[in-house]
Parts: structure tokens; C-alpha cells; sequence
């Protein structure tokens, strides 16, 4: 379960950073890819466990969904996929188009109370 060293290292992050400020942080916003290989629900269990007896006790985690999107290197295009195996342009027709969004997870926001 990898999701629960994410939480930690969201956890020490947000803790650091409201000590810096001098603040308590009330919520931990994140964007998370559909592809990024991370159990939604898992991070947000592994998150209450990881900020337990810590500053950051009775915080949130927001999660941003964000979805795949891809952009065809020939065309320009960027048509959805419609599931995670797709490979061609319906436009032109190339193969393999560029994965723009989607395996991201990314620390966006932390929310802190003077």
C-alpha cells in the first residue's frame, strides 16, 4: 500500500510548511490522474492514519480528480479516450498519441488557519 507513504510525505510537507507560516493546516488539496497508479480511496484512509497525533489531526485532504488527456503529435488533436488502452487519433489516425494529463499527483494548495 504505497498510498500510505504518499500521506506521510503529504503530511510532513503540510506540517513543515504550516510551522513555517506559523499556522495549522485545516486542508491539503492534491490533484490525482486517473493514471497516476494511486487508489483514490486508499490515499484518503492512509491520510487520516498518517496525520493522526500530529498538527495536522482533523485536517482535510481534497482530492482534484483529473482525467487522461492526450494531444496528437501529428494533428494537434485532442481527443478523449475512451479507456486505457486507447492508441490512435480518431482525427488522422495516428498511432500513440502524447499523453498530456492524467499520471499526475501533485501537492496544488494547503489551507492554513492563523
Amino acid at each position: 500500500m504505497h498510498e500510505l507513504s504518499l500521506a506521510l510525505n503529504l503530511v510532513e510537507i503540510a506540517r513543515e510548511e504550516g510551522a513555517r507560516l506559523g499556522g495549522r493546516v485545516s486542508a491539503v488539496h492534491v490533484r490525482l490522474g486517473a493514471l497516476a497508479g494511486v487508489v483514490r480511496e486508499a490515499l484518503l484512509s492512509s491520510y487520516e492514519m498518517a496525520s493522526a497525533d500530529t498538527p495536522l489531526q482533523g485536517s482535510r485532504l481534497v482530492i482534484e480528480s483529473v482525467p487522461v488527456v492526450v494531444i496528437c503529435d501529428q494533428c494537434g488533436e485532442q481527443p478523449v479516450p475512451d479507456g486505457s488502452y486507447w492508441m490512435g487519433c480518431p482525427q488522422c489516425g495516428a498511432a500513440a498519441p502524447v499523453l498530456r494529463d492524467g499520471k499526475e499527483m501533485e501537492l496544488t494548495a494547503l489551507e492554513i488557519d492563523p
